[in-house]
């Protein structure tokens, strides 16, 4: 499988995750577009991946909560390569507080990053799949969008709430040829998992190593991350899959923290 000529749209793609998604898909010969907030940042991550090939790589200033950005950025990549074959819809972020003492904006500032991005950019982008007949939708969720964790009450729900749209996107779409799945990681050690250590401690009152031990890998057949690499390795064969024989699906990889 390849994704020679795939024109491909990576939200939160200016690092991470969706950085080494990125990175995957253009080494299989498709054209990546980085969306981020940060469009410094997004720049940068396609100027190096266009050092692999002209033309590999673009970058977008997107912030998937609006839906003006969301609808000006893939217009503006269907019209550079004439059309959207890929989404992977990866911009998140997280926030943790004891249910009692979660601030509504922020809850509703983390459900719209994860859900209301998800939903603007799918929607954005399936009129252009639906009008060549082919396209694939993949939705970054997580473990916990299989399993809940103190603390994460908004993230929860979140990730729950993208194995129901991921399904919807799917049975809508399969007789226009379009596909749509879920990844779940586990815990990846990006940026946004650093920054939930130390949180984590002072909310649970443990030592920050407890956290990365028990409460991070202790479910872990090997006691490891889930790699960047390993996530981005799944993007790549939902990406590539070529039937609907794979689709609504949602895919956990997380050394074995959660088994289905």
């Amino acid at each position: 499988m390849d994704l020679n000529e795939k024109r491909a749209l990576i939200t939160g793609a200016s690092g991470g995750i969706g950085a080494g998604i990125a990175k995957r898909f253009v080494a299989a010969g498709a054209r990546v577009a980085i969306a981020d907030i940060d469009l410094e940042a997004a720049s940068a991550t396609a100027a190096a991946l266009t050092e692999a090939g002209p033309g590999a790589a673009m970058s977008l200033e997107m912030d998937v909560t609006r839906e003006d950005q969301v609808n000006a950025g893939v217009a503006q990549v269907a019209e550079a390569w004439g059309g959207v074959d890929i989404l992977v819809a990866n911009a998140g972020i997280q926030i943790v507080h004891p249910v009692e003492e979660f601030p509504f904006e922020e809850w509703k500032r983390l459900l719209a990053v994860h859900l209301d991005g998800s939903f603007l950019t799918t929607q954005a982008c399936l009129p252009h799949m639906y009008a060549q007949g082919s396209g694939t939708v993949i939705l970054m969720g997580s473990v916990h969008s299989k399993l809940a964790s103190p603390l994460k009450s908004a993230y929860v729900t979140a990730k729950h709430g993208l194995i129901g749209l991921g399904r919807t996107i799917a049975k809508e779409g399969g007789a226009h040829g379009v596909r749509a799945n879920v990844i779940c990681p586990g815990f990846v050690r990006t940026p946004l998992v650093e920054k939930q250590i130390p949180e984590q401690a002072a909310s649970l009152g443990i030592s920050e190593e407890e956290v990365v031990n028990r409460v991070m890998l202790g479910g872990t057949v090997d006691q490891e991350f889930t790699s960047i690499e390993d996530v981005a390795e799944v993007a790549f064969m939902f990406a590539a899959f070529p039937t609907n024989a794979l689709t609504g699906q949602s895919l956990v990889v997380s050394h074995g923290w959660h088994m289905e």
